[in-house]
């Protein structure tokens, strides 16, 4: 995937969009009527066993909730650097993420995946829209996933106020203290694909305004999921919003609270309490 991440950063120079290897600059429009399909995807056994270990997972034969995310992340990152896409793709926020696990995938199903992108409306901040994915295994539903992204700038602001003015989430007890390297942005690329230069290096992270490396939401999503492992079904669904970033190293809190009919649960920096992840586990 470094060739599309290095497609996707070309997009941002100007002129250079109009190229027929290149993908949109960001010039605006409406979503592409596109949908990619991967048949017979497999898994690698030494690559889930990295991504287990980088995202604290048990060793098994079962793919932890968010490991789909990484088989379907090239098709999405395709979309995103095609021609016809209208948002450069390293100007793209990911603000929140869905997923429904139907029923456990075992590392020996081929899979089926399908992403196209969806609902683009507006948001305070700019222009949001959505990239759905389905895994299927044969002609069932096995799994699917929603991830919002946000293109910034043009927007009203009136969430930001809102979300100023309005109630504080509610404070979850903290059940776990973690400390995250600096490293951990490229430990987590290396098995996910994930190579965005905002997750590489603080040298790197500064020329998109980031005084340090950033962790992975999705790493910061499975990390959770890791946690709540012991706890969860065969189905369930998922849903977190993405808060402030997570600049690496840091020491951060893990925050659950267990319902009727679920789990809630945050992710908040040590000491100042900074609002990193917010979520939710539905039980099926």
């Amino acid at each position: 995937m470094l060739g599309l991440f290095a497609r996707a950063g070309a997009a941002t120079i100007p002129g250079v969009s109009h190229l027929p290897f290149v993908g949109s600059g960001g010039g605006g429009g409406g979503l592409p009527d596109l949908t990619l399909v991967l048949n017979d995807a497999t898994v690698e056994r030494e690559r889930l066993a990295g991504y287990d270990r980088v995202c604290k997972f048990p060793l098994r034969d079962q793919l932890p909730a968010t490991y789909p995310h990484m088989l379907a992340f090239p098709l999405q990152l395709s979309l995103m650097t095609d021609q016809s896409f209208p948002f450069s793709a390293l100007g793209l926020v990911h603000i929140a993420n869905r997923i429904a696990q139907h029923r456990p995938i075992q590392i020996s199903e081929e899979l089926q995946l399908k992403v196209w992108a969806t609902d683009l409306k507006d948001h305070p901040r700019g222009k949001q829209f959505i990239f759905r994915t389905e895994t299927r295994v044969g002609e069932e539903l096995v799994w699917e996933e929603e991830s919002t992204y946000l293109k910034r700038g043009g927007g009203s602001g009136e969430g930001r106020e809102k979300r100023r003015n309005g109630a504080e989430e509610p404070e979850l007890p903290v059940t776990a203290t973690w400390r995250l390297p600096g490293d951990l942005g490229r430990r987590y690329a290396s098995v996910s694909g994930d190579m965005n230069p905002i997750h590489m290096h603080s040298v790197s992270a500064r020329l998109f305004g980031f005084p340090s490396a950033i962790a992975h939401g999705m790493w910061t999503k499975a990390r959770c999921l890791a946690a709540l492992e012991a706890q969860l079904p065969d189905a369930f669904t998922v849903e977190v919003e993405f808060k402030k970033p997570i600049l690496l190293p840091a020491t951060v809190e893990f925050q659950e609270q267990s319902e009727a009919s679920g789990i809630r649960f945050a992710v908040r920096g040590a000491g100042k309490g900074t609002p990193h992840l917010a979520g939710r586990v539905s039980f099926a």
